[in-house]
């Protein structure tokens, strides 16, 4: 371990999104304690015990689903066990991102060792491993259905454990044999409950939450930026953003937006000079950031804390009390994320929507000063007129991607399991929608920039000037056609490098001021 890691303590520590995205990239180790230990090895005891007396509990020594009532016999019980990772690995579609599949193994092992789900230290010994080793199993993205836990994609995350399936370890995908051939790892000996333990649960669902709340966060904080660099761009009025008027409709996420866009747009020359024009108001898609972003910002901050109680939680079935108490209930049920990832994909469309409006805003050449299509010379050039085009695509794309998926429910296990969340296929379309943001934020920071450019020699603000010279560091300014997908991969990198967050870092840390609120705490801790 480096002296630069810490230590989280699975099973005890609380986990947060930002600790688990560190734990998945190796910034923090994982200790399991002695207490903990003792713990697991009492539950695991407890699923012991309990075979031995022959009481039907589910799962330890009973079918699955609709065969609950098939008893199942002291001899088969650990048979039953590895043949459920077998039997529920019917995952299909492309793999989930590597980086995910290490998420789920990390929620799932810190949800194991609290020590109410019968598994073995071995068993939970082994997932570290894989976590500390980067061996990674490779999981499809598609066949859960959100309850009785993410079944399918988590029998595929462990069936390396029994030595099947395939993990991703030093660039490369290899079947698990192979792992084992160069590690001299073996099986491992599941027990009784252990790979119920294993596939029950809502790990898939949780991981995509995680991504989805720091990608969100992200795409929050760089759309309030780059916003305000259109407004500059097309000297846009600062009314709309000062506290007097968000007082009088004090949600969280507007005032939070409103002083940030204010403050980014303090000392401006090109604002200055927007004071005595005669326009009364500017469109929608700049005036009303502060409610549409932040109506945005409320979504994630929601969504963000019904997460936290997820990572934290036990949610595999049935949960081992005591001997004499085993409870077979839902906590494996996904709705809980299911309903608020839904309403995290629509607030990050509605980002991107607004968006692809202030893009077209830029190019109709009603701004005085800026040229229609943020070109002097058009007709021969078309200018920045087909970027927009994308972003149109992008944001109808993400329309329709904003169908709630827990809006329905389809029964599985012979009606056994009547209704299910959905919720993996909403985590997936997330991240989706997410993704596409990111592309239309990257368009409007470029439209943003060119639109700048026709306001020179007038100086902007401290922090848009320092990102206008950043971005012209990596894309140069237009005055005649290009290929201009280049410049859009350039834009997108530098959105998911968050490369303007680091340049509002920058300043605020050498020239001693901050976009920070009364309200950050919330807004931008995870």
């Amino acid at each position: 371990m480096s002296s630069s890691q810490s230590i989280f303590l699975i099973g005890e520590d609380w986990l947060t999104v930002s600790k688990a995205m560190a734990i998945a990239a190796g910034e923090i180790k994982l200790e399991l304690t002695a207490a903990k230990r003792k713990k697991v090895q009492e539950s695991a005891q407890t699923v012991a015990n309990i075979v031995a007396k022959g009481h039907a509990v589910y799962g330890i020594n009973t079918g699955f689903g609709p065969l609950c009532t098939t008893k199942i016999s002291k001899e088969e019980t650990k048979i039953l066990q590895t043949n459920i990772l077998k039997s529920h690995s019917v995952g299909v579609g492309k793999p989930i991102a590597t980086e995910l599949a290490k998420l789920m193994l990390i929620l799932k092992v810190h949800s194991l060792a609290k020590g109410y789900s019968g598994i073995s230290e071995t068993s939970i010994d082994r997932i570290i491993w894989h976590i500390e080793n980067d061996a990674i199993p490779i999981v499809p993205s598609q066949g859960s259905v959100g309850a009785s836990g993410d079944l399918a994609p988590l029998s595929h995350l462990f069936l390396p454990l029994i030595g099947l399936g395939k993990v991703q370890f030093q660039g490369a995908e290899i079947p698990t044999s192979e792992l084992f051939e160069r590690t001299g790892l073996s099986s491992v000996d599941l027990g009784p409950k252990e790979g119920l333990a294993l596939i029950n649960g809502t790990q898939f669902i949780a991981a995509h939450a995680v991504k989805v709340v720091e990608k969100l966060h992200s795409c929050l904080s760089q759309a309030d930026i780059i916003g305000a660099m259109m407004i500059e761009g097309l000297q846009g009025s600062v009314k709309p953003f000062f506290n007097e008027l968000h007082a009088l409709r004090p949600f969280k996420g507007n005032i939070h937006v409103a002083k940030r866009i204010k403050r980014l747009l303090k000392g401006s020359e090109i604002m200055e000079d927007h004071i005595d024009c005669d326009r009364v108001q500017d469109p929608y898609s700049l005036r009303c950031m502060p409610q549409v972003h932040g109506a945005s910002r409320n979504a994630w901050l929601h969504l963000k804390e019904l997460v936290e109680v997820e990572l934290n939680s036990v949610t595999d079935n049935p949960i081992i009390i005591d001997e004499d108490l085993t409870i077979s209930g839902g906590n494996f049920h996904g709705q809980p994320l299911a309903m608020a990832l839904d309403y995290a994909c629509l607030a990050a469309s509605e980002l991107g929507n607004i968006s692809d409006r202030r893009i077209y805003l830029a190019l109709e050449g009603n701004s005085p000063g800026v040229p229609k299509l943020l070109m002097h010379e058009t007709g021969i050039n078309s200018g920045y007129m087909i970027l927009q085009y994308t972003t149109a695509a992008l944001a109808s794309e993400n329309k329709g991607l904003c169908f709630p998926s827990s809006a329905d429910s389809i029964p599985t296990s012979l009606g056994q399991e009547d209704h299910v969340s959905m919720g993996s296929i909403g985590g997936r379309k997330a991240l989706q929608v997410l993704e596409n943001v990111e592309k239309i934020l990257a368009i409007e920071l470029l439209t943003a920039a060119q639109a700048f450019e026709f306001r020179k020699p007038m100086k902007s603000g401290l922090f848009l000037d320092e990102i206008h010279k950043e971005v012209r560091k990596q894309v140069s300014f237009a005055d005649k056609d290009r290929v201009f997908s280049d410049d859009i991969e350039k834009g997108i990198k530098m959105i998911q490098d968050k490369t303007i967050i680091k340049v509002i870092e920058k300043v605020s840390a050498k020239k001693g001021v901050s976009l920070k609120t009364k309200y950050s705490e919330e807004f931008e801790v995870f």
